[in-house]
């Protein structure tokens, strides 16, 4: 069976990040529901899990039925909240629902009432403008938020470590040229740039994320920079070069490790400062497509529409314990590898 083995340094920081019992019940809190929202179509959606018609089994939620399977007169895909199709299927066997029997783009047309809709025993949250399940947009949004969030903070590290890295390692010129890059491009205005790219083409979640990283990856230069320059003049890294070791080993074995406890001290809070880039453009409505389940189009609804309290409630509040809860982690890690700190 494996096993992972732990240094003893690395044992005792997992100590004291255990023993910091916030943040590391906020760690299982993220991955349980980065879990639970990663399969967010068996949680929230128009489609049946599980239907019996007539002694056969289909699944709907891994594949698209015409109607007339079901005993429609339709080619067309089957529609699971028709009426005249549900009566079909009871009649004719049994349907398994997800626990929320709506889609993040699935409008209710049998509210009975104006939308946006008040919570009730049929929509736990409420419905927002169009008649769309608040409950079922809020689990698909926070998969969308966390997915954007990780993919921008695992990318834009990648190119900071690597870019910190060549600048302190070789110093002189090099150094020197990258600093003055750093420091125009980092003056350029983000968001007037944003709304030039928005016109121009559709926003989607790879545009945004490639637009942001042009910005991101500059987060972690210094730090990285100013590590590889403490320990370029190390004894143990002159002796890696005077026995023949190439550049980049000598970077990726002997002086890497040391920026890495740095650099993962700020990866929880890249992270948060991601999810709310993100949720900011859909705000804004610079962000994802229109009618895409967004966090920040929640809020908008909830600003928008404030005789519906219960949109911007649920926006405000989804969106602050996310943060809350990564905040959480990313002081644990950082106390965790501090040396001068210890939990008991």
């Amino acid at each position: 069976m494996f096993k992972l083995r732990l240094t003893a340094l690395n044992q005792r920081r997992w100590r004291n990040f255990r023993a910091n019992g916030r943040g590391y019940w906020s760690l299982w809190i993220i991955i349980a529901l980065f879990v639970l929202t990663t399969f967010a179509e068996l949680l929230a959606n128009s489609r049946p899990l599980l239907v019996s018609y007539k002694g056969e089994l289909y699944v709907p939620v891994l594949r698209d039925y015409p109607e007339t399977t079901f005993g429609g007169a339709f080619e067309t895909p089957a529609d699971y909240t028709d009426a005249y199709l549900r009566n079909l299927l009871d009649e004719n066997g049994w349907v398994v629902f997800p626990l929320v029997p709506f889609s993040y783009d699935t409008a209710d047309f049998n509210l009975g009432q104006t939308a946006p809709s008040a919570p009730d025993g049929r929509h736990w949250l409420g419905t927002d403008n169009q008649g769309r399940d608040v409950l079922a947009r809020l689990i698909y949004g926070f998969r969308v938020s966390l997915l954007f969030a990780l993919a921008l903070t695992i990318v834009s590290t990648v190119i900071g470590v690597a870019a910190g890295a060549v600048q302190g390692y070789f110093g002189g010129l090099t150094d020197l040229l990258f600093q003055r890059v750093i420091e125009i491009w980092g003056g350029l205005p983000q968001l007037f740039i944003l709304i030039i790219v928005s016109s121009i083409i559709a926003p989607g979640f790879w545009t945004l994320l490639l637009v942001l990283l042009f910005f991101s990856w500059t987060s972690l230069v210094a730090l990285v920079r100013a590590e590889f320059l403490r320990a370029r003049n190390f004894d143990y890294v002159r002796a890696a070069k005077a026995l023949g070791m190439i550049d980049r080993a000598v970077m990726i074995k002997h002086v890497l490790p040391n920026a890495v406890v740095a650099t993962v001290t700020y990866l929880p809070f890249i992270l948060s400062g991601a999810v709310v880039a993100l949720t900011s453009l859909d705000f804004l409505g610079l962000g994802m497509p229109p009618g895409s389940a967004s966090l920040g189009e929640l809020l908008k609804q909830g600003k928008e529409n404030l005789k519906a309290p219960w949109l911007g409630l649920t926006g405000f509040f989804a969106i602050a314990g996310m943060l809350t809860l990564l905040v959480f982690v990313g002081e644990s890690v950082r106390d965790a590898l501090d040396p001068r700190k210890t939990f008991r």
